[in-house]
């Protein structure tokens, strides 16, 4: 089940955020204290949800009993055909259990269905092939973002 994210979800989002990063993407934080303080800084109950309320922007869940995992897209300060992943992560214990696929497609459909038909994203050192194999594009070369390594990506969603 994939639908748009409560206020009431945000303590659960902060869980599958907080422990996605933290035992996923080793291979972008390498246990650097700092750069994991600095990644999780806000995605804690209070920045999810604000995450939550942000009119520029929608966050998703996806899971069966329980939310496994996390996406979001936004497309405020775009142009009016483009859209931006901005956000996804599932849980470790529900890795390759098809929710991060899901929500993806899910959202690359959302954005398409509101006329944004070119997708951007950055993704992780973690991420990169995963996006590759559904379809998206580098989009030049990677660059130090604000505590890691980001890989611009593209893909046309129309």
């Amino acid at each position: 089940m994939i639908r748009p994210a409560r206020a009431q979800d945000a303590a659960r989002i902060s869980e599958v955020l907080v422990a996605s990063i933290t035992a996923l993407c080793g291979a972008d934080h390498h246990d650097d204290p700092a750069k994991l303080a600095n990644w999780l800084a806000n995605k804690s109950p209070e920045g999810v949800a604000a995450m939550i309320a942000d009119p520029g922007g929608r966050l998703y869940v996806a899971g069966h009993e329980r939310i496994e995992a996390v996406g979001a897209i936004e497309w405020a300060g775009l142009g009016p055909d483009e859209g931006k992943i901005t956000l996804l992560y599932v849980h470790p214990e529900a890795r390759r259990q098809g929710y991060s696929a899901a929500l993806l497609a899910a959202m690359e459909a959302e954005l398409a269905g509101m006329g944004r038909v070119k997708g951007r994203l950055t993704a992780t050192a973690t991420a990169f092939a995963f996006y590759r194999h559904h379809g998206w594009h580098a989009a030049g070369p990677a660059r130090e973002g604000r505590w890691i390594l980001g890989h611009p990506m593209v893909k046309d969603l129309g």
